[in-house]
């Protein structure tokens, strides 16, 4: 018998957009957002977000999920960029926006009020009002992964909207921050297409690369991604979270 991912994943090949060609015709990040919600390239990653969606955890039985993929929140003219790895299964994939609903996004929104960009110090749902100060959130790849893991096509796949947004955004953006090495190297891959010199930067938590392009200085910084799996065990206090995103919001003008 067929599964409900099996048939999704049929479907989803059946009408898969090609993201390259796609996003090489966009002009602006209204465009940008509007094309990655309509993204069907990688047939696993939809089958499992619009499963989700479907089946849903039960503690959201009543929620409407979103179900598609998660564009970019925030400034279209930012000064700070942070890039995570994914949309949560049951956080921005129920939500429609990148880390909310969750406990990441807690974290990170949370981070975010302390150090005066962010509006409201939590991230519930699209309507709560939060607004960023010259900073702009996405992640590496725009749909839920099953265990929170896209493979390496996966992220290949995905990579031309990343690297248009950083293209739309690079006039105002100073400051990157990677959320996690996933992102961080997803990031680092993006910018050195784009002819920035970056060099092989290890990954940790405030690991840092300061450069200059084309006459404009850029800082590139690392921060433990905001996942359970880091707050909770202490491995990412709020103390280091803050630390990094201040260090970057403040050498880009974000605040």
């Amino acid at each position: 018998m067929t599964s409900l991912t099996e048939s999704l994943g049929q479907l989803a090949r059946a009408k898969a957009t090609k993201p390259k060609a796609v996003a090489a015709k966009i002009t602006t990040i209204a465009q940008l957002d509007e094309a990655i919600t309509q993204c069907t390239a990688c047939p696993r990653l939809v089958a499992w977000r619009e499963e989700v969606a479907i089946v849903k955890r039960k503690a959201y039985i009543d929620h409407e999920y979103w179900g598609k993929p998660i564009s970019g929140f925030g400034s279209e003219k930012p000064r700070l960029l942070i890039v995570g790895l994914a949309p949560g299964a049951h956080g921005a994939n129920r939500t429609g926006r990148i880390f909310t609903g969750d406990s990441s996004g807690d974290w990170l929104y949370g981070s975010l009020h302390r150090i005066g960009i962010a509006k409201i110090p939590t991230s519930t749902s699209r309507w709560d009002g939060q607004k960023l100060k010259h900073t702009r959130i996405n992640t590496a790849v725009r749909c839920a992964p099953p265990d929170n893991k896209p493979d390496t096509p996966e992220r290949d796949m995905c990579a031309p909207w990343l690297k248009r947004e950083l293209e739309l955004t690079l006039p105002t953006v100073r400051a990157f921050v990677g959320l996690g090495s996933f992102a961080w190297n997803a990031l680092i891959k993006s910018l050195r297409e784009l002819g920035h010199p970056i060099p092989a930067v290890k990954f940790g938590h405030g690991a840092e690369y300061i450069y200059s392009h084309n006459g404009v200085e850029y800082l590139l910084i690392a921060s433990y991604h905001p996942s359970q799996q880091n707050t909770f065990t202490g491995k990412l206090t709020h103390e280091q979270l803050d630390t990094v995103l201040e260090k970057a919001a403040r050498f880009s003008a974000a605040i």
